[in-house]
């Protein structure tokens, strides 16, 4: 009995991450293997990781040149936001953040060769960031997207991030109750899921997200980390982003300058439980991380 446990508990630790060929647009992603790293470009003023220096001035040659220097320390994709999504936040206008973000979408998508992501749930911006040379949009209204959006989306032969929350970054932190937190979350995630494929977008072209911060305790985006092999069950990639994010400072004690560690811990643990993609703010410290997860992963 000791012996088959023991078996029972080496196979489960060994079930490999299942591999996926992630298409977007005219890019083609083997995911599974190697982690992807998707490097943070933000764009906005007052957002909660204290980044928002570029956009104080939105010089599109200095945008440009961040975005290059995130390649260089080992981004996959780049992912260029520009409304806060922080908690408590508060929507701005489609034209305002439109003029955030596409001057340098536009200017970046004919200087770099890998793709560029769009952290927006608006239709009007992802349209214009898609005729601009965006690759994928990155929704965190994933669980509510709306049959226009996905549209835009399935014209372009674009990717598309489902993130899942509850409420919007206004409210969403205000009274939070889950009944079966992961089971919720599968269960959304997977009928956001079945509207895309009903609007013709390809299963190559989906990733989820289960959403951490986002309607979520401390308590919970831990569990959801711990039980990340779960959301296997959907059959989509993952992606998970936990960088510098205000449950690892409650955990630690720790200000927002300070979060590297804890930030790399996520994410070992989370690449560890079948993470394909990760959102960093830090590229280079994370992608050595993610070189020694995939290594301990890939152990023949």
């Amino acid at each position: 009995m000791r012996i088959a446990l023991r078996v029972a508990e080496k196979s489960f630790s060994r079930i490999p991450r299942t591999k996926y060929t992630l298409s977007a647009r005219e890019f083609n992603l083997k995911l599974g293997e190697q982690t992807k790293i998707m490097g943070i470009l933000n764009l906005t003023p007052d957002s909660f990781s204290g980044d928002g220096l570029l956009a104080k001035k939105n010089d599109v040659k200095r945008n440009v040149d961040f975005a290059q220097g995130l390649i260089s320390q080992g981004a996959d994709i780049i992912d260029i936001g520009g409304e806060s999504t922080r908690p408590g936040s508060f929507q701005i206008s489609e034209k305002e953040e439109a003029a955030r973000i596409i001057p340098t979408v536009t200017v970046l998508s004919k200087r770099i060769k890998v793709p560029i992501s769009v952290d927006t749930y608006k239709e009007a911006v992802a349209n214009k960031a898609l005729d601009a040379g965006a690759s994928i949009v990155n929704n965190i209204m994933g669980t509510k997207v709306t049959k226009p959006f996905l549209r835009h989306v399935k014209n372009y032969n674009a990717a598309i991030v489902l993130m899942h929350i509850r409420g919007t970054p206004g409210t969403m932190q205000k009274r939070i109750f889950y009944k079966d937190l992961v089971g919720e979350i599968l269960g959304e995630l997977r009928m956001a899921v079945e509207k895309c494929l009903e609007a013709g977008i390809k299963a190559t072209r989906i990733i989820v997200d289960p959403g951490i911060g986002f309607g979520k305790t401390a308590a919970h985006n831990l569990e959801i980390i711990e039980r990340l092999c779960e959301f296997r069950s959907l059959d989509k990639p993952i992606l998970i982003g936990t960088s510098r994010k205000s449950f690892i400072g409650k955990i630690l004690n720790n200000g927002m300058s300070d979060r590297l560690i804890g930030t790399t811990a996520t994410v070992c643990a989370s690449i560890l439980r079948g993470a394909h993609i990760v959102r960093v703010h830090d590229v280079k410290e994370i992608k050595e991380a993610a070189l020694m997860s995939d290594a301990i992963i890939n152990v023949n």
